[in-house]
């Protein structure tokens, strides 16, 4: 398109053209999880939260500060407490205060910074304070202890800071190779005490179920004959009191005797009938 033709004067389209450069220099826009800094011929006037902004043109200018949760990761050279040299990861997690992402902005000059010259150097030192209080076996059978002492001490280091301390790791733990073979027998050694442990345990517990079910058993019995000894002596009182009165009934009455022997007759007639003097006088036998 030839501009000529279209009778534009040249001083429009200069305005025009700076008007284009300077609203394109007016707005800027935050993106989410920062802060904006801006700062006036380099001089940081105030922060704004994410979103579209305005700003002076060519003089103002903006840097954003990352708010959101950010990880810093450590590699260091310590020494455990029995003087093992150990090599250590550790990581933390971390926040900047949005209200006071200004200030920090102020005293530092931006996150890199307040990184090198604060966060990092308390964080390492945190670290190395709490490792040689360990033995090589248990920092590395029991690295929440160590973990915790770490963050503890972090804490405590950054509590004048506007940050916020989340979480920290213990990401490797590297020993000397002879060493870690002899923690890998000790443990082998004790895994295999502990299986010992329980199969000594589980027999003596079937043994004690054995002896249980016997003396249950044996309790049985003796309760059964029991109950048949009292049954026993039951029924002897209870026929002993029968007797008793039979023969007291007896005694008031001869002619129950009578009756008793009638009903025990089997219906024949005696062989003989004996006298007085227990002589036989008369046979009564068929001849």
């Amino acid at each position: 398109m030839n501009i000529e033709k279209l009778n534009i004067p040249t001083k429009t389209i200069i305005t025009v053209v700076i008007g284009i450069t300077l609203f394109f220099n007016s707005v800027y826009t935050v993106n989410e999880g920062h802060i904006g800094i801006v700062k006036r011929f380099s001089e940081a006037k105030e922060q704004v939260n994410p979103g579209l902004h305005f700003k002076v043109p060519f003089i103002d200018s903006v840097e954003e500060i990352e708010v959101r949760t950010r990880k810093n990761e450590e590699k260091m050279a310590s020494s455990t407490k029995e003087q093992m040299p150990v090599t250590i990861v550790v990581s933390v997690n971390w926040t900047v205060d949005k209200t006071a992402a200004l200030e920090l902005y102020k005293q530092y000059g931006g996150l890199t910074q307040f990184e090198n010259r604060i966060l990092d150097p308390r964080f390492r030192s945190a670290t190395k304070d709490v490792i040689p209080r360990y033995d090589a076996e248990k920092l590395i059978q029991d690295r929440a202890s160590a973990i915790q002492e770490i963050e503890l001490n972090f804490i405590e280091e950054m509590k004048d800071f506007p940050v916020t301390v989340d979480n920290i790791q213990i990401e490797n733990i590297q020993l000397p190779a002879k060493y870690l073979t002899s923690i890998e027998t000790k443990q082998t050694e004790k895994n295999l005490a502990d299986a010992e442990k329980h199969r000594l345990a589980r027999q003596n517990l079937e043994a004690q179920r054995d002896v249980n079910t016997a003396k249950a058993k044996a309790d049985g019995i003796r309760l059964v004959a029991i109950a048949e000894a009292e049954s026993i002596r039951i029924k002897g009182l209870a026929e002993a009191e029968a007797i008793t009165a039979k023969a007291k009934a007896l005694g008031n009455n001869p002619l129950i005797v009578k009756l008793t022997e009638a009903q025990n007759w089997d219906g024949k007639l005696p062989s003989t009938i004996l006298g007085s003097s227990n002589m036989p006088i008369l046979d009564m036998r068929e001849k």
